[in-house]
């Protein structure tokens, strides 16, 4: 018997704002609202943004406030406050000459090491120097245009780093230290009480980014310094790592001794890590188990080197889809006509319990993750280009959840995230997989959402937003359309599908399973099944029976009331961002220990150590 993956809470932070209590979903289908519900989601937003504060943070928006908090979310034209697209700096590189030479002064501090042969130094008063040089090899201030204008944003006015202390934090650390923050406080249940109950070497954190931190903070700073005539700092190297997501949060918001991982996979990275807690839960290797991703990518040098690749929708692209007047919002257009993806910044973050331990602590029940399933293309002519691994891990998570669930729930009450990337490629390769399998699995018209045409690429990210996006659908009933696009592309396979346009309502109880798919760079393609709320609660009972069920709802009215007022501060625009710098410390002299145990000063519980032989059978 296998212990079931329960989603208890989740959190983070994308273009479409907020996640937990399915604010950031709820953003992609407001127009599906009711009066009611819409001002609450646009009056979260207004607060996030920072245009309303406090109790006025509450209520009715005006329509010039609206409208703001409208054209501040999702995909949109890039904002000044990361580079200005139009007139982004470079260095021109330029060789001088001239037939009498050249002749300046400048500090004898910045004198090159060593000297260029054909120059002739004379000293000056006051630590000058005038040059004598024959020629010269010089970098030139310029400037020019990264034909590539659109992204997915975080909301206009909200900068993570004014949430908590962020000195030199790189911005995908301190996207990771809210979204976890974020979801640990959903939970409603303080996390001292659910590592005392789990277990000090019980809880693993699996967070990772896929391309680092490379803003200056970070990579980015660490690689350009030189270059640049600057310094790198003691910080940039450390920071810029992409487990550092993992760590951070290990280290400042759970405070947790137990199993760590960072486990980069491309544009599949969160469903990576989603795989390891997986396994973790399923054998008993860990109780609890909190996944998350953050990715920060809208910086020139990530932005070229996409570009370049010809793999990002550009100016020139997109002109020929909508003419002069292009329309930024509608850039990134899954299984449309389109000319490339959009990035997107942003960070997801689930905590999972085993079943037995989310009844006993009364933790909310979202839903459970069954498996995830992973392949590798095989041999390929293109690191980018897709191949038949995806056909693998697409029909194994499809034939798992059939012998889970049975027929009826596979062929009628699933739906699919696609990958969805807006690529030319994309849209013809993922929906023949798709539309192949859905007809051998005998599903007529299966759904399929595609969450960035919203939110752009969040690279390692990605999954997450389809997993938070799945949650609301979950929640709510509502499958968002692809509301980007006219028209479905020509070479889009969908004779099994249903690829629509516009958002559909159902009956959240006629939904009992979601597929999260991702593709990414390399060959690494990971396939996520997702069991509904109503599903997750039906296994349990099961499993624990009626009446452990009824104990449970009634220990879940306290976390559920706690977890409300947090949404209801976080509304107001007071996010409390867990960051424990530090706070804590375990001081190691105080480590209680023996031949069988480890107690650990200022954690819950001890640790017990291995006792049995493994491989009992071989020796």
């Amino acid at each position: 018997m296998q212990r079931l993956p329960v989603i208890t809470a989740f959190g983070g932070f994308n273009p479409a704002g907020r996640s937990s209590f399915h604010r950031g979903y709820k953003r992609l289908v407001l127009d599906n609202l009711g009066a009611a519900e819409r001002t609450d989601v646009l009056s979260d937003l207004a607060a996030l943004m920072g245009l309303r504060t406090g109790d006025a943070a509450q209520g009715a928006l005006s329509a010039e406030l609206e409208t703001q908090v409208l054209q501040g979310t999702l995909v949109r034209e890039l904002e000044s406050r990361f580079y200005d697209y139009r007139k982004c700096h470079f260095h021109q590189a330029a060789d001088l000459k001239s037939e009498n030479g050249f002749t300046f002064e400048m500090s004898a501090r910045q004198l090159p090491t060593p000297l260029p042969e054909d120059w002739k130094v004379e000293p000056l008063d006051t630590g000058r120097v005038r040059v004598h040089a024959a020629s010269l090899s010089v970098m030139l201030d310029s400037h020019r245009e990264i034909s590539v204008a659109s992204a997915g944003q975080l909301p206009t006015g909200f900068e993570p780093g004014q949430q908590y202390n962020s000195r030199f934090h790189p911005r995908g650390l301190q996207l990771a230290i809210l979204g976890a923050s974020d979801a640990v406080q959903s939970l409603g249940i303080d996390w001292e009480q659910v590592a005392e109950k789990a277990g000090p070497d019980k809880i693993s954190v699996y967070a990772s980014s896929a391309m680092s931190q490379l803003d200056t903070n970070g990579n980015g700073g660490l690689l350009q310094s030189r270059l640049r005539g600057g310094r790198v700092s003691s910080k940039q190297l450390a920071l810029g790592l992409t487990s550092m997501p993992a760590d951070f949060v290990n280290a400042y918001v759970l405070g947790s001794v137990g199993t760590t991982g960072a486990v980069a996979g491309a544009c599949a990275t969160y469903l990576y890590n989603l795989r390891a807690a997986v396994e973790d839960i399923r054998c008993g290797r860990a109780r609890v188990a909190v996944v998350g991703a953050a990715e920060a990518p809208l910086v020139p040098e990530v932005v070229d080197g996409y570009a370049t690749m010809g793999a990002l929708a550009n100016l020139d692209g997109l002109r020929k889809i909508f003419g002069d007047e292009i329309d930024f919002r509608r850039a990134s257009r899954p299984f449309g006509d389109n000319c490339g993806f959009t990035l997107g910044e942003g960070t997801q973050w689930v905590v999972l319990m085993d079943d037995e331990l989310a009844l006993e602590l009364g933790a909310p029940i979202h839903g459970a993750v069954a498996n995830v399933f992973v392949n590798a293309d095989g041999p390929k002519k293109s690191i980018s280009a897709p191949g038949p691994g995806n056909y693998l891990t697409v029909a194994r998570a499809m034939a798992e959840a059939r012998a889970i669930l049975g027929e009826d729930s596979l062929r009628q009450r699933s739906f699919v995230q696609a990958h969805g990337s807006s690529t030319p490629q994309n849209r013809v390769t993922e929906s023949a997989i798709f539309d192949r399998l859905a007809g051998a699995f005998g599903i007529e018209k299966w759904p399929v959402c595609a969450v960035k045409a919203f939110v752009g690429h969040t690279v390692a990210a990605a999954s997450g937003d389809q997993l938070i996006s799945s949650l609301g659908i979950f929640n709510r009933g509502i499958l968002p359309g692809i509301t980007t696009i006219d028209r479905i592309a020509d070479d889009v396979h969908h004779e099994h599908l249903n690829l629509s346009m516009s958002h559909v309502e159902r009956d959240p109880e006629s939904l009992d399973v979601a597929f999260l798919n991702s593709k990414g760079f390399g060959g690494n393609n990971a396939t996520a099944s997702v069991l509904a709320p109503h599903i997750t609660q039906k296994m349990l009972a099961k499993r624990h029976g009626e009446h452990a069920m009824t104990a449970y709802r009634k220990r879940s009215e306290a976390p559920a009331e706690r977890a409300a007022t947090y949404d209801a501060r976080a509304s107001r625009g007071d996010l409390n961002a867990i960051y424990r710098f530090g706070e804590g410390l375990i001081d190691e002299a105080g480590i209680a220990l023996d031949g069988s145990s480890m107690t650990l000063p200022g954690v819950a519980g001890s640790v017990s150590l291995p006792d049995e032989n493994p491989f009992s059978d071989m020796v």
